[in-house]
């Protein structure tokens, strides 16, 4: 929230203090060392001893209503700050008073009542300017109740409702975070009892159409200590998490990361100096493949308390130094909880700094053409409001929120819940990726295998995303970005290399696309079809999208040194027998020629032309003829 400032009538000084009894004066002195250490009921105690002395005393009941509001017992302030008010009618004395009442009120979300005693409170202390400080927390509060005015105008169409009670069975649960296919819900929680308040990362599933009951991710995970504040890749195979007490560091909270094997998780690993610092780093963001980290730091170098700052996967699987996000995002004030969507372009995070309904909001920006981050938009009312808003989370749909909502109970304990919210139009993701999903194994015993997945945009020849299936179950998540042309290719050491093409029409209206992989092993007349290679109609020439299949042809044969191949062109049946079987034959040498001009030695590759005589699909359809038409090597 705002900060509470604790007015100490340093202005007024002791000589200036509205009672000239003296032991009212020595308890109301005494109460403040225990005010100033958070010790609220002796505070309280000693204040009320005071009043007692003298009902009047002006200056008790200001620094009585402090302790109140310290506590978020905002009613109570509020009555103890009306009462001590109606003692005085010096301007000097009720401006404390006045920017008191307007916070409390802006602190209740009572935005309206909110506004008269702040605006009166500005304009007395504006005379003087005594208060920097506090002169602009006015101005932000009553930027923000302008701001409230508007959403009321145009509400969002945002509907939310909490999680059933199976997940929000915890006091305090918070920071959502789930896997691209929607299969895992992880979060955060604490139980709230102090001897055993630590916090620990859980985890749900969706099974038959609600979520499991919450249990610990894993004893390799979390401990007596405290793990929280979690991100997760697309396939729900690689965590990075908070830890602070413990565990071996660089700095007073760290990042650590681990990995799913099958069905267990590896002992976490510190992410090392070019992530953590000596400082505070906290509330991890990955991207869905994994190879861009957000987080927080209070580090030195920033433009506030609290950035937003990020670091990527180099080659060699090790992290770069950590940069910060850029002043587009991040404020002098504090900028946290990061979430980039699975889009690769839509990031969410949680500032004071930024107009908005009071203490935190979530803000949304995206990147421009030129991979810069756009102006902040604050994503409104429901999700945000007066309490602070700490994280959320947008499903792969783009339309699906998670997010935790913290209150203040009657006791002033913070309560938290998790809440689910269909997006408005207004606000909901411009683009919807497609999760791409599946299973590799050996083409023969049906073994699962551990295979590289690399998701390639065909237009940009650039790597989308990249990731391994598993070892042991063999299974594989992978998310496309944009629905454009893409080809998907399957790598495992000792076997063929396998690939997929799927055109814009393919996936334009679909969720998920499944696609599994069997291998075959590296064997003497064992074929592989590359679904990638194109050229133009009636001619020989390669086309540039066919370039990302044939670089991983070139790393395979690399790999396999000893291999030597046969390059087959093959074609549809349309046209002459010999025409068909020339322009096979230029366009598998087309190929060999690309290779050899990769260092690939000529005497490793055989091209051969086969034209319409070798068809593996139907010619009678366009289909058919389109899968007849095709570049394939065969192991010699």
């Amino acid at each position: 929230m705002y900060s509470i400032v604790f007015y100490s009538l340093n202005c007024l000084g002791q000589t200036g203090l509205s009672t000239q009894n003296k032991k009212a004066i020595a308890l109301y002195t005494e109460a403040d060392n225990y005010r100033v250490r958070r010790q609220f009921k002796e505070a309280e105690s000693l204040l009320l001893d005071a009043i007692k002395k003298d009902d009047q005393f002006i200056e008790a009941y200001l620094r009585l209503g402090l302790v109140y509001k310290a506590q978020k017992f905002y009613s109570q302030a509020l009555s103890t700050f009306e009462k001590g008010s109606s003692y005085t009618n010096d301007p000097k004395k009720l401006k404390a008073f006045w920017f008191e009442i307007g916070e409390s009120y802006f602190l209740m979300g009572e935005y309206q009542k909110a506004q008269e005693p702040l605006i009166q409170y500005q304009q007395n202390e504006l005379a003087t300017i005594a208060n920097k400080q506090k002169i602009e927390s006015a101005q932000r509060m009553l930027n923000s109740i302008t701001f409230y005015n508007e959403q009321k105008q145009n509400p969002s169409g945002h509907r939310t409702e909490p999680l059933s009670d199976t997940v929000n069975q915890f006091l305090l649960q918070y920071f959502p975070v789930l896997t691209a296919d929607g299969s895992q819900l992880i979060f955060t929680r604490r139980k709230g009892n102090k001897d055993t308040d630590d916090e620990d990362i859980m985890v749900c599933d969706w099974e038959n159409n609600t979520w499991s009951l919450p249990k610990s991710i894993s004893p390799n995970i979390n401990s007596k200590l405290n793990e929280g504040t979690c991100t997760i890749t697309a396939d729900g195979r690689r965590i990075i998490f908070t830890s602070c007490v413990g565990r071996q560091g660089w700095g007073s909270c760290d990042l650590y990361e681990s990995v799913k094997i099958g069905d267990d998780w590896s002992q976490p690993k510190n992410l090392g100096p070019r992530v953590n610092s000596p400082d505070w780093e906290s509330q991890p963001a990955l991207s869905a493949d994994g190879r861009v980290l957000y987080f927080v730091s209070d580090r030195r170098g920033g433009f506030g308390r609290r950035d937003i700052w990020y670091s990527t996967k180099l080659s060699n699987g090790e992290w770069s130094k950590a940069k910060n996000a850029g002043k587009e995002i991040n404020t002098v004030f504090d900028e946290i909880s990061p979430f980039i969507h699975v889009n690769g372009n839509t990031f969410f995070f949680a500032t004071n700094g930024l107009d908005g309904l009071g203490g935190y909001d979530i803000f949304k920006t995206e990147k421009d053409e030129n991979g810069n981050w756009q102006k902040p938009i604050n994503v409104g009312m429901p999700i945000n409001n007066h309490e602070d808003q700490y994280a959320l989370f947008v499903a792969s749909d783009g339309v699906t929120t998670y997010y935790a909502h913290e209150e203040t109970d009657a006791k002033g304990n913070s309560v938290s819940l998790l809440y689910k919210t269909v997006l408005s139009d207004d606000v909901v993701l411009a683009s919807k990726p497609l999760i791409v999903k599946g299973l590799v194994q050996d083409a023969v015993t049906k073994k699962p295998l551990k295979s590289s997945i690399e998701l390639i945009a065909m237009k940009k020849d650039s790597l989308i995303s990249f990731s391994y299936s598993d070892s042991i179950k063999g299974t594989y998540v992978l998310v496309l970005p944009e629905r454009k042309e893409f080809a998907l290719i399957a790598r495992c050491p000792g076997y063929m290399l396998k690939s997929i093409h799927l055109s814009e029409n393919d996936i334009e209206h679909l969720e998920s696309k499944e696609f599994n992989f069997e291998l075959v092993k590296i064997e003497k007349g064992k074929t592989a079809v590359l679904n990638n290679i194109f050229f133009d109609f009636n001619s020989a020439v390669l086309k540039q999208e066919s370039k990302s299949e044939l670089e991983k042809v070139v790393a395979w044969l690399k790999e396999n040194p000893s291999i030597k191949i046969e390059i087959g062109g093959h074609t549809d049946n349309i046209g002459s027998t010999e025409y068909n079987l020339e322009l096979s034959r230029k366009r598998a040498e087309s190929v060999k020629i690309y290779l050899t001009n990769r260092q690939i030695p000529e005497y490793r590759l055989v091209s051969q032309g086969f034209g319409s005589s070798q068809p593996i699909a139907p010619n009678n359809t366009e289909s058919g003829q389109k899968t007849n038409r095709r570049i394939e090597f065969r192991i010699l």
